[in-house]
C-alpha cells in the first residue's frame, strides 16, 4: 500500500525547512518537495546580494547564523541553510516539482514530476520568486530582455536599461554601471522606492543626480526593439539605443496550486489567500500556508524573519487536531 504521510511541505526554502524541523520534532511522518535546488529562490538571487535583515534575525531551531558582516550575503545564507539541512537530516526531495494537487477522500493526492504521494496535511511554502511581473509590452519576449539578474560581467561595455526602482533594480543598475555598462533606468515614480536599502539609496540617488546613470522618471517602457527601446515619458516618447533590458519588475506567487486546492483569494488588488492567522490553516481544512505566499501579491509583507514562526504554529495545530 502507498505510504500516507502526516504532512507534505511544498517548497524547500527557509520557511519550508523550518516547517520540516518542527514536523520532525513532533514525530510526524513528513516530506519536503522542492522543484529546484535547496533554497532555490535564494540560489537565484543576484550573486552579490546582501540581505536587509541581520543574520541573527534569520536564525532557526537554535542554530547560530554566523556571517562576516551584520547583514549576511547570499552565499552565507546558502551555506547556513545547507548546514540546517544536514544537521537535522531533513527529508527533502530536490528537483521534484509539484504538478497537481487534489483532495482524495480524507487525504490529499500530490502528483509530481517524479511520482505521486498521499498526505493527510499540506503546507504550501512556495514563496514568490518563480513568476516575474511582466511589462506586457511588444518585444518583451526578445532574448535581450531578462527578468532575473545574476551578476554584472555580461554587461561590460553594453547599453543596459533597468526597469524598476526597488532593491533588485537598484543593485543591478549600480553593479552594471561600476563594471562599465552604460546604464539607464525607467522609474514609475519621481525617484527610486523609499524602501530601497538605506545604505544603498544615497548611492543610486547620487549617481542619478550627477548623470552617471540616466533615470526616466514617471515613465514606462512602451516597446522593446532589437537595438532600441521606446519609453513613454511626461515629455513624450523617447527612443534610446539598447543592448539589454533588465526588467526588475518584481515577482508574484504561483496561484495555480492554491486554485487547485480551492484556497480562496481576496477580491482586492492583493489577492491574499484566506487563512487563519492563529494557526496558518487556509479555508480548506488540512491545507496550511507559510511564508510570503500568505501575502498574495503584497510580497513585501512577509519575509524570512517574520515567517519562521509560521512553522511552529502549523505543526502545533496539526498535532492538536490529531489528538
Amino acid at each position: 500500500m502507498q505510504t500516507i504521510y502526516d504532512l507534505i511541505i511544498i517548497g524547500g526554502g527557509p520557511i519550508g525547512l523550518a516547517c520540516g524541523i518542527e514536523a520532525q520534532k513532533a514525530g510526524l511522518n513528513y516530506l519536503i518537495l522542492e522543484k529546484g535546488a535547496l533554497c532555490n529562490s535564494i540560489y537565484n538571487y543576484p550573486v552579490n546580494m546582501t540581505f536587509f535583515s541581520t543574520s541573527d534575525r534569520l536564525e532557526m531551531a537554535g542554530i547560530p547564523f554566523m556571517s562576516v558582516g551584520a547583514k549576511p550575503t547570499r552565499t552565507e545564507a546558502l551555506e547556513y541553510y545547507r548546514r540546517i539541512y544536514f544537521h537535522f537530516q531533513l527529508k527533502v526531495n530536490l528537483y521534484e516539482g509539484v504538478e497537481t494537487l487534489k483532495k482524495l477522500g480524507s487525504n490529499f493526492h500530490i502528483l509530481t514530476s517524479k511520482g505521486s504521494y498521499l498526505t493527510r496535511k499540506i503546507v504550501l511554502a512556495t514563496g514568490f520568486y518563480d513568476l516575474p511581473n511582466l511589462m506586457n509590452v511588444p518585444g518583451e519576449d526578445l532574448p535581450k530582455v531578462l527578468h532575473y539578474y545574476k551578476e554584472p560581467w555580461p554587461f561590460i561595455g553594453q547599453k543596459v536599461l533597468v526597469v524598476g526602482g526597488a532593491n533588485s533594480a537598484v543593485d543591478a543598475a549600480l553593479e552594471c554601471w561600476r563594471k562599465g555598462a552604460e546604464v539607464s533606468m525607467v522609474l514609475l515614480g519621481d525617484e527610486v522606492d523609499d524602501n530601497v536599502k538605506y545604505w544603498v539609496r544615497p548611492d543610486i540617488m547620487n549617481r542619478i543626480k550627477e548623470g552617471s546613470i540616466k533615470a526616466f522618471t514617471n515613465s514606462k517602457v512602451k516597446e522593446i526593439k532589437t537595438d532600441e527601446v521606446i519609453i513613454s515619458t511626461p515629455q513624450g516618447e523617447e527612443s534610446i539605443a539598447n543592448n539589454w533590458v533588465l526588467a526588475m519588475t518584481g515577482y508574484k506567487p504561483n496561484f495555480s496550486l492554491l486554485d487547485q486546492l480551492g484556497v480562496e483569494l481576496s477580491l482586492d488588488e492583493k489577492r491574499q489567500p484566506c487563512y487563519d492567522q492563529a494557526n496558518q490553516e487556509s479555508n480548506v481544512p488540512g491545507v496550511y500556508l507559510a511564508g510570503v505566499v500568505c501575502g498574495g501579491l503584497n510580497t513585501r509583507e512577509f519575509f524570512i524573519e517574520n515567517s519562521i514562526s509560521h512553522a511552529e504554529a502549523i505543526v502545533k495545530n496539526i498535532v492538536y487536531k490529531s489528538t
